[in-house]
């Protein structure tokens, strides 16, 4: 099984909704994600997926994030916008129509460089 990642960044500010603490406050961070994608086979150039394409796909959907109050931005208008969500929904962004034989392996955010989230794939999906 080979596995291949990208990570990028973006600044935003977001605030979590009951949590009784100072995160409740509106706060930002830079936060960091790094996308992990497998394939059980290379194709015929030798790559499990272009890295562009990995990258491409990512950067469009930080693009919404990015200096945004993700409070604001769908679909956390409705939940927490707490990295284990951020991940969740990153993950299932980025996996919808990938190439044949890539799966989503893991995606994991940073709000900052001692404290993440990751989200895992199913092994069955």
């Amino acid at each position: 099984m080979y596995e291949l990642g990208v990570k990028r960044a973006f600044a935003a500010a977001h605030q979590l909704k009951g949590y009784k603490g100072r995160c409740e406050a509106l706060h930002g961070h830079t936060f960091e994600v790094e996308v992990r994608v497998r394939a059980a086979a290379l194709d015929e150039v030798g790559l499990a997926m272009d890295f562009k394409d990995v990258k491409g796909r990512l950067d469009q959907i930080l693009e919404t994030y990015d200096h945004a109050l993700l409070s604001d931005v769908p679909p956390f208008d409705k939940i927490n916008p707490s990295s284990e969500n951020l991940a969740r929904t990153i993950h299932e962004l980025v996996g919808k129509d990938l190439p044949q034989g890539v799966s989503m392996a893991s995606v994991t955010v940073w709000e900052s460089p001692s404290a993440w989230a990751t989200y895992t794939a199913d092994r069955d999906s």
